[in-house]
């Protein structure tokens, strides 16, 4: 099945049917709503922009804490510029041996493409990761020029490191040469340009987030912040996701 990219903005990869299925209903997030996160957002959109204009761009990687708007930005990133021939398609980790032949079916097309990837990390014996390096730099044939990656995750390297890759450095003269396996782990997330991280808010972030959920609560604000801080200690987390959750708990259409 061919995607209508007019049509459609986004599409997910499903492996069983070996084919793209278009996104009918996108998450409808939009750059204003995400609180707290004000440099990493003027650095994904000016990074989408060069990239829809057609100047060098680089591909990005958004890690950190859990729950903390990595992936609403891409996604909000997407409906910003849709408009500007910006499209989308998510794609597994487990399903990455398939991107080249999917690249190979919009390297033509007039529109911009971002290949998301969430939870973009791997385990330390997992060398699914080995093929996608050439797809970032290109191989004997030119990585194409409308495909940008962008993946979020929860560790900076990607791949774990253990003690033994450690030991296995040494220093030469003044310089430091580390282990194969660590200059073959450190390698793929050099090949991202953008590194963008995200750190789990403050308590004042917290409440600021969701007070951007709750823009004209009725009633007493006080008590509002101290139910929504009752619930992060139950969740053992204060972050972006956890005001969302709170928003979706605590919400009654009686507010507005």
């Amino acid at each position: 099945m061919s995607i209508d990219w007019e049509k459609f903005h986004a599409a997910v990869w499903r492996q069983q049917k070996g084919q793209l299925r278009a996104v009918k209903l996108i998450d409808p997030i939009t750059l204003d709503a995400l609180v707290g996160i004000e440099q990493q957002k003027a650095a994904l959109r000016r990074n989408t922009e060069r990239f829809i204009a057609r100047q060098p761009t680089n591909n990005a990687l958004l890690w950190g804490a859990r729950g903390t708007g990595k992936s609403s930005l891409i996604k909000a990133v997407l409906n910003e510029y849709a408009s500007h021939g910006l499209r989308l398609i998510e794609i597994f980790k487990t399903d990455l041996h398939n991107l080249p032949d999917i690249v190979d079916d919009i390297r033509e097309l007039p529109y911009r493409f971002i290949v998301y990837c969430d939870d973009f990390s791997f385990d330390i014996n997992d060398n699914s990761y080995v093929a996608l390096k050439t797809l970032l730099e290109g191989s004997i044939e030119q990585a194409p020029d409308n495909v940008l990656l962008y993946a979020t995750s929860n560790r900076r390297h990607l791949v774990p490191e253990s003690m033994q890759d450690n030991r296995d450095s040494k220093v030469v003269g003044d310089e430091v040469h580390y282990a194969d396996a660590i200059e073959e782990k450190i390698s793929l997330s050099d090949r991202f340009g953008l590194w963008l991280s995200f750190y789990p808010p403050s308590q004042d972030g917290y409440l600021e987030i969701v007070d951007s959920y709750f823009p004209n609560y009725p009633g007493n604000r006080d008590a509002l912040h101290a139910a929504a801080k009752d619930f992060a200690r139950t969740r053992g987390s204060k972050s972006g996701r956890t005001a969302k959750q709170f928003f979706n708990a605590y919400y009654d259409g009686d507010m507005e």
